[in-house]
């Protein structure tokens, strides 16, 4: 009769405290469910599930404790029990942690609206998901009175090891991270990196891979790419396109004058492309030079050349009905292609 006494107060505390963790979690359920159907969002309804879930089994868990703690029990017995406790409820915790966050980042990773991005965010996740764990250990492993001055010298020491070893890693990695959310290319654009021209084939968390204009793959480390020079002609709008044409010293001034004019016409009633300026612009000593700029509105490297060759024929074929002569200057400015913004001047 007095053992069951004795275990009275134990057995009350188990069964109350634990019909109390499910009625905690009967309320919260339904209060914080009316307010997730507000949102209508799935990740709300998933958090507001997952707490749910997880209130009953830590309240058991506390009442089984505070029920052992009622019973008459040796010091080395409780000190067990309690150890056991903790290391259960810091395990759900941490699992509670790592599923809200792990979703919360797959809800960002979804709505980024970047592919790249959204790679990026859930190759965090196994990261992330170590990282609640030994957080969890450290402080499980301080409740209980380990002493923590050897281990943080031991972590210390290995960590130093570490970062000496993935310090290049590390480094590409997060160069990768700098990469995507700065967006200076993605995948498909051609770009120039110093004297490598090609198009960008994958963008990897140590390396890119390009394909360039000859058909061989070129491999470049995130770093190099950070640090040089990227020029991108995926985003250009138009392509800008200027040179020079000389004519014969015995050309008549009227003619001179006319040439502009020509030019023009000769650029725009193609349709391909948009007249900037044609200038007057040197004497050499063998000829007068004309430098004629113009626009083909599309970043295609073959639609600019047929727009380009349309002019030229068209050039020659009027300058011959004008009687006009081309002449070759000593120094000709060679063509060039340059990109500049829409509206933008020389």
């Amino acid at each position: 009769m007095t053992s069951l006494w004795s275990t009275a107060p134990a057995l009350a505390a188990l069964l109350g405290g634990g019909l109390l963790s499910l009625l905690a979690a009967r309320i919260f359920g339904i209060f914080f469910g009316r307010l997730t159907r507000r949102t209508r969002s799935e990740t709300d309804d998933f958090i507001v599930q997952v707490i749910t879930d997880t209130i009953p089994i830590l309240g058991w868990v506390i009442s089984a404790s505070w029920a052992w703690w009622l019973l008459p029990t040796s010091p080395e017995a409780d000190r067990v029990v309690f150890t056991i406790s903790k290391l259960i409820l810091v395990v759900f915790l941490v699992r509670l942690v790592n599923r809200i966050s792990l979703r919360l980042l797959q809800r960002s990773a979804a709505h980024s609206g970047d592919p790249a991005v959204g790679n990026m965010l859930r190759a965090l996740a196994p990261m992330l998901r170590a990282l609640v764990w030994c957080v969890g250990a450290v402080l499980y492993l301080q409740n209980i009175g380990v002493q923590m001055a050897a281990i943080w010298a031991l972590l210390s020491a290995g960590g130093i090891g570490a970062g000496l070893a993935l310090k290049q890693p590390v480094s590409e990695f997060f160069e990768y991270i700098t990469i995507l959310l700065d967006k200076p290319f993605q995948p498909g654009q051609f770009i120039q990196v110093g004297e490598v021209w090609g198009t960008v084939e994958r963008v990897g968390v140590r390396s890119t891979r390009l394909r360039s204009i000859n058909g061989e793959a070129i491999v470049m480390s995130n770093s190099a790419l950070t640090s040089s020079v990227v020029a991108n002609y995926g985003e250009m709008q138009e392509r800008r396109l200027i040179y020079r044409l000389g004519v014969t010293y015995d050309t008549s001034h009227a003619v001179l004058e006319r040439i502009p004019g020509l030019l023009k016409a000769i650029v725009e009633q193609g349709g391909d492309a948009r007249f900037d300026r044609a200038h007057f612009v040197a004497f050499n000593s063998s000829s007068l030079d004309f430098e004629l700029v113009y626009f083909v509105p599309s970043n295609d490297y073959v639609q600019a050349m047929e727009a380009q060759q349309r002019i030229n024929l068209a050039i020659v074929q009027r300058f011959a009905q004008e009687g006009i002569e081309f002449a070759f200057p000593t120094q000709t400015l060679h063509l060039h292609n340059c990109t500049e913004a829409l509206g933008s001047g020389v």
